[in-house]
């Protein structure tokens, strides 16, 4: 093995991914290198690219305020072979492909030790805090963190570790409901798809679809959503409550920006359960009276725990969760993934491919 690796580096903020070199890490202890194949691009990819979230009233918040320090390798959703392995790293084989969780918290706080390394207010995660699958090579801190592939498609596969689990995580907050009860889904991109198919194997009947965009709604009809609506219209409100007879008490919003949570607030009913989980940002302004009357649980979903990981691993493996859409790119082309994404013209999810 080489002793250095390429890396597609964020060098500077809002400007294109550099390719630059960095020595090879040499696992210790009970960590793990994975030379990745695969890794997904992702929307918080592009965000932390450019540097900050809209959290609203005309404010940003900065991402190198959360502790990121350039240059570093974008990329979380992983998937590769084991090229090496610590001394203490035990039941690993070397050249088995694996797929990885990326959420890594300080393993050693409270939600860490009950495996909830998403809600850790230390991150260490891959693709954020440390490089992640832009970069040839990842260190993953103990094999619990990764799940050998099995006979699963690798590129579909490498899609677990964010949007797999970030979908299941936010369809359990919503669960339990009878099948036939209306679940809204606003968004119809690789994460609504995504939510389509993880209902569908929780075995729910009326599915929903809500985008802007008529070819991602078909995208939508075809992954199994029971019926879509474009809310680009004149009346979306309406158009909704039409095909669902009715306020909803379902609702997940993979945009969650000023527009569909105004949206959403008009159309939740008594008992509702809403989940945001897109980081397009923005505000909106709730009467907390009327949200006590209404009895309306509000969500924000973090991707998901360990649990979810390996929950959505075994769905795949028993042929109980329809692969989601995938768009392959060369590793090389990154940049060119990340401008597709930001022009919106991905369906589904983009994994780059070694």
């Amino acid at each position: 093995m080489a002793d250095a690796m390429d890396v597609w580096a964020l060098t500077e903020w809002n400007k294109p991914l550099q390719k630059i070199r960095q020595p090879i890490p040499v696992p210790t202890g009970t960590e793990v290198l994975i030379r990745v194949t695969h890794a997904g691009v992702c929307h918080s990819d592009l965000h932390t690219a450019e540097g900050f979230y809209d959290i609203g009233g005309g404010k940003r918040f900065y991402v190198k305020d959360r502790g990121i320090k350039l240059p570093i390798a974008l990329g979380h959703e992983i998937l590769g072979e084991v090229a090496a392995i610590g001394p203490d790293a035990t039941s690993v084989a070397l050249g088995s492909r694996q797929i990885v969780y990326p959420w890594l918290g300080c393993g050693s706080c409270t939600r860490c030790s009950q495996e909830e390394d998403n809600l850790c207010a230390a991150q260490r995660g891959l693709g954020t805090l440390q490089n992640g699958g832009f970069a040839e090579y990842v260190v993953v801190p103990h094999p619990k963190y990764i799940i050998d592939l099995g006979n699963l498609d690798a590129a579909v596969a490498s899609t677990f570790g964010c949007s797999g689990i970030t979908t299941f995580s936010a369809v359990s907050k919503i669960m339990p409901l009878p099948p036939n009860e209306p679940v809204l889904l606003i968004g119809a991109g690789g994460l609504g798809l995504s939510a389509i198919s993880v209902l569908r194997s929780f075995g729910h009947q009326f599915i929903l679809s809500v985008d802007i965009n008529d070819e991602k709604l078909a995208d939508a009809t075809r992954a199994g959503a029971t019926k879509t609506v474009n809310s680009s219209g004149p009346s979306p409100a309406e158009d909704i409550l039409a095909v669902t007879k009715g306020p909803v008490i379902a609702v997940i919003d993979f945009v969650n920006s000023s527009s569909t949570a105004a949206l959403v607030k008009g159309l939740v009913g008594k008992g509702a359960k809403w989940v945001q989980v897109g980081v397009m940002g923005g505000s909106i302004e709730m009467s907390l009276v009327e949200n006590i009357f209404k009895g309306l649980s509000i969500h924000s979903n973090i991707t998901g725990n360990l649990e979810h990981f390996r929950r959505v691993v075994q769905l795949a493996k028993e042929d109980k969760l329809s692969p989601v859409l995938v768009k392959t790119m060369p590793w090389n082309s990154v940049n060119e993934a990340m401008d597709l994404l930001k022009a919106g013209k991905v369906t589904g999810r983009v994994v780059l491919t070694k």
